[in-house]
């Protein structure tokens, strides 16, 4: 088993950035992974105090489908996200300071247009970063991780591909049986110098019905799995335990 490809999404619910490399930390997710989230109006969070909620609470494909056709990059270095429409109407702003989401934010409201709420008393929707936190559907920072073999199942029982890019890992694994990684649960891994502890199989949603490319929702793989399978989960969560960096191409052991 190996690394196939590895990805960090740095906007909730926008597009995926391939990464040649990641450096994981201990009880953290991907660096910039999730890192910036457009909050709808009346979203339970709390700017002083961030904390886990809903990806209703969001800006997210399970309600918004078409933010799959914005492309999105961060550049850390630089600190500059830029978001590009298919019309090529595009935005580059630093999302670390208030101007920057600021502009960001109107930028995603008026491509959301009746799609973006407003609260019940009058609150408008809000770009957020929050140093070390992560905007991921998780209640804890993890790791996501999807064996390639069960893809191949879901696709073989749909009749139909079923693009990877649906259900929003950070690694996918090659060389893998079906369902192989639901044997993990508990258990540790060793990638590259990392080690990671799965902790629990994903529950997929609505989101997956968006097809990444056009943003139609045009499969329903938690009804297909659910068929054919009897269960509605794809992937599994795990957390970092030792440091290390991860590649593609990097081989995976269960220790």
């Amino acid at each position: 088993m190996h690394i196939e490809s590895l990805y960090r999404y740095p906007v909730k619910g926008l597009t995926p950035e391939p990464l040649a490399s990641a450096a994981l930390t201990p009880g953290r997710c991907i660096p910039w992974d999730r890192a910036f989230a457009l909050a709808q109006g009346g979203a339970a969070l709390d700017p002083a105090n961030p904390a886990w909620v809903s990806k209703t609470n969001f800006m997210c494909l399970a309600r918004n489908a078409s933010i799959a056709l914005l492309q999105t990059r961060f550049h850390e270095a630089a600190s500059q996200l830029a978001i590009t429409a298919p019309s090529g109407q595009s935005i580059t702003a630093n999302p670390l300071t208030p101007e920057g989401r600021a502009a960001l934010t109107a930028f995603l409201t008026a491509w959301l247009g009746a799609e973006s709420r407003t609260g019940p008393l009058g609150q408008h929707p809000a770009f957020h970063y929050f140093a070390a936190h992560s905007f991921c559907d998780h209640q804890t920072q993890v790791i996501s991780l999807i064996g390639l073999g069960s893809l191949k199942a879901l696709e073989a029982a749909a009749g139909a591909p079923r693009d990877k890019h649906r259900f929003r890992a950070n690694i996918y694994i090659e060389d893998i049986a079906p369902w192989a990684e639901f044997s993990w649960l508990g258990k540790t891994l060793q990638i590259g110098d990392a080690t990671l502890r799965v902790q629990e199989r994903i529950d997929r949603c609505a989101a997956t019905t968006v097809n990444p490319r056009t943003a139609i929702r045009d499969a329903n793989p938690v009804r297909e799995l659910q068929k054919s399978f009897g269960h509605t989960d794809l992937g599994i969560y795990a957390e970092v335990l030792t440091p290390g960096v991860i590649r593609p191409g990097d081989p995976i052991a269960l220790l």
